[in-house]
């Protein structure tokens, strides 16, 4: 017996959607019960009635031959339900014509049914079951047997309802499997958007953190010979900088693993200072105006965070500005951030069209990556001329974290 994983649901509860799946059969059990069911009414009731009525070992033998066709041919029905049906209902005519009317019935002729209209052979069920029951009743009143007229329908009636309990079986295994097709996709769907958001994540983490390195080391390098201390306050930038991203990496990749808890909390609007401070360069100057007199929800400060974040890593990488400023506020029932930069774009941003094709801000994942963070909360972020000459990113988030 396998070992068991128990960080899982054990083995007798695999679930769907969180919920426990009900038991399930063997596989085989389907196909091996019926046959077993019928074998053990219709050959011993067959090998008793021949020894009780004499018939002789030809006679005897021939009997419990045509009990025992039926059950075995039920084995392909999984494959051939269709021919299978066929098989067994002729191995009953023949039992019903050639053998005493005596003993039980005919039950590998029900299963037969149940399991070819279940599985779809509904056709060749109806039509084969319906020539044999006529040719039963034709072939016996001119062999001499008299079946009373409660007898003949009787069965018919039990026929039908094996017609009837083939189709329910039908219909719940189609819906069984629509389920587990709706289940699989939801699964995925969700695989899908998790694998974006870490995806997103990652890339707002990574990118801002090297396009700061990158800034710092510049400075560093530039300023190795001509002034020490500043290019050591670089380095001292650098190094607080990845320890900084290093973290988050980390506390976005814990999250992948079920129940395990942040390294660190997530970013808040606290930390904006520090972001901001963290771009800062001789070539670029970089401050923060913040006229928030509350904080929004959680979920509203790390949507901002991250998208000042993103905002800034770009105007580091592509705008060539000389200066930002990065602004939050509050306006009725929203949470205002801007980042306003004077460099390259304005002239493409004054229109609408190409707002979002300006040098700063190109359209990328990076612009891409805002505007979900913001329509995941019901918010929007736009791009437009800002008043310092450059690019301005707006985001407009709902205060309470909801639309």
């Amino acid at each position: 017996m396998p070992p068991h994983n128990w960080d899982g649901p054990p083995p007798w509860q695999a679930s769907w959607g969180g919920r426990p799946e009900r038991f399930r059969p063997p596989p085989g059990f389907v196909l091996i019960a019926p046959v077993v069911i019928s074998l053990l009414v219709q050959v011993p009731a067959a090998i008793g009635i021949a020894v009780w009525l004499h018939v002789g070992w030809a006679a005897g033998l021939g009997q419990v031959a045509l009990a025992a066709a039926g059950p075995l041919a039920l084995l392909g029905a999984r494959r051939y339900p269709g021919p299978t049906v066929v098989a067994v209902a002729l191995a009953a005519l023949a039992d019903l014509v050639l053998a005493p009317d005596l003993g039980p019935p005919y039950v590998a002729v029900a299963f037969a049914i149940v399991l070819a209209v279940a599985r779809g052979a509904v056709v060749w069920a109806v039509s084969s079951i319906v020539a044999v029951w006529v040719a039963a009743i034709v072939l016996g009143s001119m062999l001499g047997q008299s079946w009373h007229p409660f007898r003949i329908a009787f069965t018919t009636l039990a026929l039908a309802a094996c017609f009837a309990i083939g189709w329910f079986v039908r219909v719940r295994r189609t819906r069984a499997s629509a389920y587990r097709a709706e289940a699989m996709r939801r699964r995925q769907s969700a695989e899908e958007r998790e694998r974006v958001r870490i995806a997103r994540e990652l890339h707002d983490v990574i990118g801002h953190a090297l396009s700061q390195i990158n800034v710092q080391a510049s400075v560093g390098l530039h300023l190795m010979d001509r002034d020490p201390e500043q290019a050591r306050t670089a380095l001292g930038s650098i190094k607080e900088t990845s320890k900084s991203a290093l973290d988050e990496v980390r506390t976005v990749l814990g999250v992948i693993r079920d129940g395990e808890a942040p390294l660190v909390p997530q970013a808040e609007l606290a930390e904006l200072p520090r972001l901001v401070r963290g771009i800062r360069s001789p070539g670029l100057d970089a401050r923060l105006v913040d006229r928030l007199t509350e904080a929004p929800r959680r979920a509203v400060q790390f949507a901002g965070f991250r998208i000042a974040q993103e905002a800034l890593t770009n105007v580091v990488r592509h705008a060539g500005a000389t200066e930002t400023v990065v602004t939050v506020e509050r306006s009725g029932d929203e949470f205002v951030l801007t980042v306003d930069d004077d460099g390259a774009g304005a002239a493409a941003a004054r229109d609408p069209h190409d707002a979002a094709g300006v040098a700063g801000q190109g359209e990328g994942s990076g612009i891409l990556g805002m505007r979900e963070r913001a329509a995941l909360l019901g918010g929007s972020v736009e791009l437009g001329p800002s008043p310092l000459g450059g690019t301005r990113v707006t985001a407009r988030l709902p205060w309470a974290g909801v639309a």
